[in-house]
Order: C-alpha cells, then structure tokens, then sequence
C-alpha cells in the first residue's frame, strides 16, 4: 500500500534543507571578516570549518540510531535546539575559542536534521515521488547557499548606519558594531532556527518505517563492512569530494582579498554565492546527463574540467579569477551523488550501515580547509590550496576502479 501524500510534511522537509543550507554554507563568505575579528593565522582560520565539520563525521550513525529509538519528532526538535543552543553561545560569548565550541554544537545539531529528514521526506511524499523530491529539496538548498552571501552582504553593509527598516532597527539593537557586524547574521540563523522549533512542535508527523536500506545495523554489521576494501575505499571518496568542496569554497573569498585587493563584502561574497548557484545548476543538468552516459565516465570528466576551473581560478587575472571558482562548483556538483551511488551499488547488503560510514567522509570538510589553512601560514594561500588536486587525482581514480554491481541505468 502506498503512503499516504503529506504535502506540508514534504514542505517542511524543504524548510529544514534550507536551514541546514544556510547555517552550514556560510563560512567562506564569514571567513575574512572572522579571521580579521579574531586576528587569526590562515591555520587557525581552517580551524573553524574543521569544527563544525567534524561534528558530521561524529553524528552520522549515532544520529541513525537515534532516530529509529526516539521518533523523528523528538530528534528533529532536540537537534533544532542544540543548533539554536550553538548560535546563542556564539552571539553572546563573541571568541575565537567559544566560535570552535558553537560551531561544534551546530554541526551537531545540523548532522543529526540531515541525517533524520531523508526517510521522512520519502514517507511523506510518497516512495514514488522520492526522487523527484530529493532533487527538489537540493534544489532549495543549493539555492539556499546561492543566497546566503546576499543576506550576509546586506546585513555587514546595512547595520549600523543610517538605513532604517524593521529587521534592521532590531538588528542594530543586539549587535555590536564595527568588525563584528557580522554576528548579525547569527541572529537571524537564530530566529530562523526558533521558527523551525515551533513549526516542529506543531506538527504531526506521519509513522515513518525505515526500509531496510535505511537502518543503522548492529555491531557485527559495522564490523563486515570495515573489512570489505570499498567501504574504505568510498569512505576516503566522500572525503576527498567535501574536501573539495569545501576546501575551495571556504578559502574564495580571502583568497581574492589576498592576491586581488577585492572586497569580501563586495566581490567576495558574490563570488561564492555564484559556486553554489552554478552548483545547483549543474546538479539539474546532472539529471540529464546521468542518462545519457554511465557515471564513471562523467565523473572523471567533471574531475579533469574542475581541475582546469581551479587553475584559472588560482592563477588567471581577476576578471578570469571571478568565473573560474563559480565553475569550480558547477563541475563538482555531481560528484556527491555519483560517488554516493557508486558506494553503494558496490557492496550487496547492509546500506544503512555503509551509508553511515560512508556520510562520515564527510569530515573531510573539517580537513581539507584547516589543511590549507597549515600549509598557507608556511607557503601562502596560493600553493596551499593547490592540495585540492590530491582530493580530485582520488576522485578520479574512482572512475576507473570502481565496478558498481549495478551500473546507473542510460537512455
């Protein structure tokens, strides 16, 4: 029998895609302003996505195995209130040190939202309609990231000065002025994640029977895994992808700061608004392409244009510099998926576990930008980021060595 439609419950999957966006894609265009609020050294800047990245690699099971004792209400709100709990730390206890610890708390409490609305979104939407659904939400959320910059920009541009409206008038009143205007988008993240809380706290949710696929497996599973090479081989796949990521859209902004004399609020932000747009961009025509050629093959091509983007982008002039990063995204957005799929057609059995490991990969979000926050105090930024070739001469042996049992299905 098929599920019951919830079309509000579907919405407010959306909602929370757009929550976690917002709080997590954020950090490259802060990067400046919180390396000059804390004085920071590049290294201790890649501090900061390591915090809150690591938090993802911590809470991807146990965030599974939450879910199935709990319900999804219960830890859709307690993680909503860890988060809210996370942005309130850093709003009012303004340091380098109280930032490490929040942005360790949101990410757990942004890990455990991902982790949980996936099956939920599958039950109240309809199995059919999972899919389609799936890419609407990331839809919402590349555009959510695409966004996020703008409202930064406005807010650090408008706050404290003589422009006057409602969200502004309050916003004046609770943050400070000078170089820690931004912590007023942390406010806003703040309201954004009560709004959340209370619209949870109302809702019914539908009963949720995760399928097979979805459950957290015991021990002895965890422990058959680990000892199938391509567990370990995707788990290091996933990590070089958010290392990818990551590693190129934290470092945008202050890198065209650096070698460009460009403004973060002014050309910065923009500039990583538009990774994430062409992002999402390419994701739609990632659809399409995945049916017209197997992933392997357009995984490795994607890695080999990405690579050319980020060598315009590092060593081009500075109208060049401005559009190559931007395509940087728009080549690495179908690697997610394609890596993810590839992983899990690999090994017959237990894909609630393996995709457990396999989401803890993320935690090369947290490696990869400290790394070249390291190695930019000894060689400059520059040199640095060219790391991010070791994460894309992985992703692209993948193409060649994987052997999924099942390949993606073509027109």
């Amino acid at each position: 029998m098929k599920n019951k439609k919830q079309p509000f419950i579907v919405a407010l999957v959306i909602f929370i895609f757009i929550v976690i966006s917002l709080v997590t894609n954020i950090l490259g265009s802060l990067n400046p302003n919180l390396t000059a609020s804390f004085n920071l050294s590049s290294g201790l800047s890649g501090f900061l996505p390591f915090s809150f990245f690591i938090a993802y690699g911590i809470m991807s099971i146990p965030s599974g195995i939450l879910n199935e004792k709990y319900g999804e209400k219960f830890v859709l709100i307690a993680a909503s209130f860890l988060s809210l709990a996370g942005v309130i730390i850093f709003v009012f206890f303004t340091s380098f040190t109280v930032a490490l610890l929040s942005l360790f708390i949101i990410g757990l409490g942004m890990a455990t939202l991902q982790v949980v609305i996936n099956p939920l979104l599958r039950v109240a939407g309809g199995d059919e309609n999972f899919a389609f659904n799936s890419v609407l939400a990331q839809v919402f959320f590349g555009a959510a990231s695409a966004g996020c910059p703008y409202l930064y920009k406005y807010l650090v541009l408008n706050v404290h000065t003589n422009k006057s409206n409602l969200l502004l008038d309050t916003l004046n009143k609770v943050t400070p002025d000078g170089s820690l205007k931004w912590i007023s988008l942390y406010w806003v993240f703040a309201a954004v994640i009560l709004l959340m809380i209370l619209v949870l706290a109302l809702t019914r949710f539908p009963k949720v029977e995760l399928k097979e696929d979805e459950k957290m497996g015991s021990l002895a599973t965890f422990k058959e895994l680990l000892q199938n090479r391509y567990t370990i081989l995707f788990f290091f796949g996933i990590f070089a992808y958010v290392g990818t990521e990551q590693g190129i859209s934290y470092w945008i902004s202050k890198f065209l700061e650096t070698y460009h004399q460009q403004s973060p609020e002014k050309v910065g932000d923009v500039v990583t608004s538009n990774f994430w747009l062409y992002m999402t961009i390419g994701c739609l025509l990632g659809l399409l392409l995945l049916k017209l050629a197997d992933s392997r093959k357009l995984l490795c091509i994607f890695v080999v244009c990405l690579a050319i983007s980020f060598a315009a982008g590092l060593f081009g002039p500075t109208n060049v510099a401005i559009y190559a990063f931007p395509m940087c995204g728009f080549f690495a957005s179908i690697m997610w998926s394609v890596v993810i799929s590839l992983g899990l057609n690999s090994i017959p059995k237990h894909h609630g576990s393996l995709a457990g490991i396999l989401c803890t990969g993320i935690i090369g979000g947290a490696c990869m930008p400290w790394f070249i926050g390291l190695v930019a105090d000894f060689t400059g930024l520059k040199t640095a980021m060219l790391l991010v070739y070791v994460t894309l001469a992985y992703l692209f042996s993948i193409g060649i060595w994987a052997k999924p049992l099942v390949n993606n299905k073509t027109f």
